[in-house]
């Protein structure tokens, strides 16, 4: 069951699952081994939105794919990726942050305990029905396709100020976001 937030709650992190929620959830395979995944657009733009309000964690249990997604989370958006099993999450987190004050996005059957532990939980439209009943926020997009962004600008509006592209925009210099380099 979904827990009530307090009044005026604010996150001190921002804990992602990857598989589902950065990319599609689909592995393609070569006859050699597990060879591509497919992550979306806009999303890492959106996260350096919350970048000086959240510490922003990626998490992952897909040993056989973790260079895949280091590639594309530690190296090119320079974030952190830790893997951890969905069945030790909770623990995990609560090792580091107080589970009451975490934002935790994920999308499969086992990321519904860890829903029922973190303060508040997202889940990508398309994630696993039981997931999605758990959440307090899905959203519009799919997993892969913009809803990190998307979860990106309502825990903005929800928690902090409401968020104003233009106005953002134009505290930009040409080119970069903030101190984090390699944009797409």
């Amino acid at each position: 069951m979904k827990r009530v937030l307090p009044e005026n709650w604010k996150p001190r992190a921002f804990i992602l699952d990857v598989d589902g929620v950065m990319t599609n959830g689909q592995f393609a395979y070569s006859a050699e081994s597990k060879a591509y995944k497919i992550f979306g657009p806009d999303d890492h733009d959106a996260l350096l939105l919350l970048n000086d309000k959240l510490a922003i964690q990626f998490v992952t249990g897909d040993r056989k794919g973790f260079e895949i997604s280091k590639r594309r989370i530690i190296d090119d958006m320079k974030f952190p990726l830790e893997l951890v099993s969905t069945l030790d999450r909770a623990r995990w987190i609560a090792g580091r942050w107080p589970l009451q004050e975490v934002i935790y996005m994920g999308d499969g059957l086992l990321d519904v305990a860890v829903f029922s532990a973190a303060g508040y939980a997202i889940c990508p439209s398309d994630g696993f029905y039981l997931a999605r009943q758990q959440a307090h926020y899905i959203t519009s997009h799919g997993g892969g396709n913009r809803a990190v962004a998307e979860a990106c600008i309502h825990i903005l509006e929800t928690f902090f100020k409401p968020f104003d592209l233009i106005q953002a925009m134009q505290s930009i210099k040409s080119g970069e976001w903030g101190d984090k380099p390699n944009i797409d």
